[in-house]
């Protein structure tokens, strides 16, 4: 089975985070499927512990998540505005924020609606009028370039009217605070990610604590993540990053005394592969990024990945196959159906590892 022949059946979305499941649960009452290779093994998440090794590194991504969905009209038709990326120029911030507009249906948001044309006015609470001026990427409808006139505060107008981005999967509205990660961390200027970067949202500190015990150690970066662009088959745009100089030094270290690198998300991937070099390594960097990772452009710095399970149409699927390759995560995704394994933010895990067997069909090194 390849990756683009999934379909998921709707049973197997997650509707609700694993801690209000059952009495008693916590976040990491999910399932983690791992993977070396073709070989598939079906585990606790709690269970991490032991398939990682002292030495091994985990980079994990600290933006926090927005309450980024607020409803707004346009006449008199209601939609429902995410702000996904704010916009930058040479002195900072430029006023501007990326948007995606859709129609409410009472369980989230439905698909994305085509925005334009320009200047078309969309009204906020406390009569902010939100205009938008050009589309994100040509040929693009979905995503908007939009600007505040009067300069409003769009940060505190999340804060005072937002919600976090649902989407019509889950069963009903959660508190911004179960859409934080363990390592989530506010920014200075306030900004974070429009989605939660939701492969680190089953770990616990208590998991954390555990790990460190054993010699796992952790790199922290920040990638603040825009709405996701499953659904129109698009590739990532670009998004904030920032790869600290002690991380770097610690990837580099670690990597030099033969542990291995395991990027929590995808976002984690995108990150350091943006601040590493041919040489393979990874230095202090930030900005914005608009790497696409690919098989054919491979993976220089991460070994392995801990990651949801994403739809069949989504462009990480093409991440994953270049840290794994294609006959890894096609028997993966096999077996995470046939196991009822649950998809998206608030489900179950896929534990990418380095597949031991030196005559694997692909291995990271090979992309070096």
């Amino acid at each position: 089975m390849t990756t683009a022949a999934v379909s998921v059946p709707e049973e197997l979305s997650a509707r609700v985070p694993a801690e209000q499941r059952g009495p008693g649960l916590e976040r990491d009452a999910v399932r983690m499927l791992v993977s070396r290779g073709t070989e598939v093994s079906h585990h606790a998440f709690t269970e991490l512990p032991g398939q990682l090794r002292a030495g091994d590194l985990l980079v994990v991504n600290t933006s926090a998540t927005l309450a980024a969905a607020v409803d707004g009209w346009i006449g008199h038709a209601r939609v429902v505005v995410h702000f996904s990326t704010r916009g930058d120029s040479a002195r900072g911030h430029d006023g501007r924020w990326a948007v995606e507009l859709r129609d409410p249906d009472g369980r989230g948001t439905t698909r994305a609606r085509a925005g334009g044309p320009a200047g078309t006015e969309v009204r906020l609470p406390e009569g902010v009028r939100l205009v938008l001026e050009e589309p994100l990427a040509a040929g693009s409808a979905r995503l908007w370039w939009a600007r505040v006139p009067d300069e409003e505060d769009v940060l505190g107008l999340l804060r005072r009217h937002g919600r976090p981005i649902r989407y019509s999967y889950t069963e009903r509205d959660q508190p911004l605070s179960v859409y934080q990660t363990v390592f989530a961390l506010p920014s200075a200027d306030g900004a974070g990610s429009a989605e939660m970067p939701s492969a680190a949202r089953p770990f616990t500190a208590r998991l954390v604590a555990e790990l460190v015990s054993r010699g796992v150690q952790f790199a922290p970066i920040t990638l603040h993540t825009g709405v996701a662009s499953a659904e129109s088959h698009e590739p990532p745009y670009p998004e904030r990053f920032v790869v600290p100089g002690t991380s770097a030094r610690l990837i580099n270290a670690a990597r030099a005394a033969g542990g291995r690198i395991i990027a929590v998300g995808t976002t984690a991937v995108r990150a350091v592969e943006s601040a590493v070099g041919a040489d393979g390594v990874v230095r202090a960097e930030e900005g914005w990024t608009d790497l696409v990772v690919t098989p054919e452009r491979g993976v220089r710095a991460i070994d392995g990945l801990l990651t949801g399970l994403h739809e069949p149409e989504a462009s990480h699927l093409l991440m994953l196959e270049a840290v794994a390759g294609r006959a890894a995560i096609g028997r993966s995704y096999e077996e995470a159906l046939l196991g009822l394994y649950l998809w998206h933010e608030f489900g179950d895990v896929h534990l990418i590892l380095p597949d031991d067997n030196p005559h694997a069909e692909h291995c990271v090194s090979n992309c070096r």
